[in-house]
């Protein structure tokens, strides 16, 4: 599984249930990496999609402990556990799923993900919501970067983390 997100240089992640900024070029980074895939996310993150509905041209899993919670368009489960089951069972692709948020879904699914597609914003922004600094764990690696961009002064790159084991399978 991927986590795909954008961070500053504290690795802040959001504000208010919101992003910490609207960089164009992330969005259309973002929808380029899920269109077609698989997305996970917390249901206070689907809260803050337009229009608070699943994003289009992907299947939308939401967990929520809301056991009658239910969302035209999207597939609800109640558990990590649940999910980890989905993809065990063959029924998703676990290299075509991306965990999008919110930050606890991301710190509970962190450990059963092997790459890491952060958008790396040179600032540091007003935010309530962290992930942790991928730059600290040891079995990852930055495997790929891109050239930096900029948007209205605000700087960014996109970076790939991986997991050292899937790295090391890339490159042979």
């Amino acid at each position: 599984m991927n986590i795909i997100l954008a961070a500053d240089r504290k690795w802040a992640i959001g504000k208010d249930n919101d992003l910490l900024i609207h960089l164009p070029g992330d969005l259309k980074y973002f929808k380029k990496m899920t269109t077609g895939k698989t997305v996970i996310m917390g249901r206070k993150t689907l809260e803050s999609l337009p229009g608070g509905k699943p994003l289009p041209n992907r299947r939308n899993i939401i967990l929520t402990r809301s056991k009658d919670f239910e969302v035209p368009g999207a597939e609800v489960f109640h558990s990590i556990e649940d999910v980890l089951q989905l993809i065990k069972s063959g029924n998703l692709e676990s290299d075509e799923t991306f965990i999008i948020g919110g930050a606890e879904i991301y710190k509970q699914m962190m450990p059963h993900c092997d790459k890491f597609y952060i958008t790396k914003i040179d600032a540091e922004l007003p935010a309530d919501r962290y992930f942790v600094d991928l730059d600290q764990i040891e079995d990852l690696e930055i495997t790929w970067r891109a050239p930096a961009e900029e948007y209205q002064g605000t700087k960014y790159q996109y970076v790939l983390y991986e997991r050292e084991k899937m790295a090391d399978e890339t490159t042979k």
